[in-house]
């Protein structure tokens, strides 16, 4: 089992954490946003963690001065974070380990890979895909989550042509690539413990994981190079991800990793779990 680190971001930092919450600093804006399993206490003083820009509980507080979006950058990429109801700004930092491996991996290769995005939210993965020249197919069944990527697309200066978005159910979807015969060199998702399509397709995590991994199998191209499952405030571990990730990846070889993502937070240097993961490469 690995504990994957996300290295320091200047865009990004986790300020402090203690009595179910953490303060971050996404930019220039500090907020404070609830975080269940955080049950030690906070390093930094309270007037500190007054200081927050933004104070989520239930529903955002915001200070006059904070926009709608704001930009965010990481090596060539610029993206948009918000204030979204779900307490979430659009920004996963504990991904900066993945998207590295992602880079580092695509750029070693001779020729544009195809890599597909499943639960592709925001899409700052398909933009670091696409950034190496990768063919990206972005998959989400959200509209206005689609939008929000096309926009970061723009922000990055990706060319259009390098992102195929599709809104629609991801089972539907793939079993539908499945059937054209259509395969690709990569996947990348990130699927919700529960979740509904765009004509109500209903996805429970525990049920249905195992079939799509296995439509997902169907649709690798004979020398696949990665694939990447990250699971968020699911009740599994990571075990479990990389022991379904390994039967379905297992004839090919390859380096098989599993564990958890963390980010370190700068007033105690304690660690804090921000979700699952397995990967493998060839």
């Amino acid at each position: 089992m690995d504990i994957l680190i996300a290295p320091q971001w200047t865009s990004y930092e986790l300020l402090d954490t203690g009595d179910g919450r953490r303060l971050e600093r996404f930019g220039d804006i500090v907020i404070s946003r609830p975080d269940p399993q955080i049950l030690w206490h906070q390093k930094l003083s309270p007037s500190q963690w007054q200081k927050a820009d933004a104070v989520f509980g239930g529903s955002w507080r915001i200070s006059a001065h904070v926009p709608d979006r704001w930009k965010l950058t990481w090596k060539v990429l610029s993206f948009w974070a918000k204030l979204t109801p779900f307490k979430h700004t659009g920004v996963f930092p504990e991904q900066i380990s993945h998207w590295e491996w992602m880079q580092t991996v695509l750029q070693k290769q001779q020729q544009p890979m195809r890599v597909l995005n499943l639960f592709a939210y925001t899409g700052i993965a398909s933009l670091v895909a696409a950034s190496t020249g990768a063919m990206v197919t972005h998959v989400d069944a959200s509209k206005p989550s689609i939008t929000w990527a096309k926009e970061n697309q723009i922000a990055s200066g990706i060319p259009s042509d390098r992102i195929r978005w599709i809104a629609e159910d991801v089972m539907a979807f793939v079993a539908r690539e499945v059937r054209r015969g259509n395969r690709y060199d990569a996947i990348v998702m990130d699927p919700p413990v529960y979740g509904h399509g765009p004509s109500g397709q209903a996805w429970d995590m525990m049920k249905d994981f195992p079939r799509l991994v296995g439509l997902c199998r169907q649709i690798l191209s004979e020398k696949p190079i990665f694939v990447l499952v990250n699971a968020y405030a699911v009740s599994a571990s990571a075990l479990m991800l990389g022991n379904v990730l390994e039967e379905m990846m297992g004839e090919f070889g390859g380096t098989m990793e599993a564990g958890e993502l963390a980010l370190r937070e700068t007033s105690a240097g304690r660690l804090l779990s921000t979700g699952i993961f397995a990967r493998w490469r060839a």
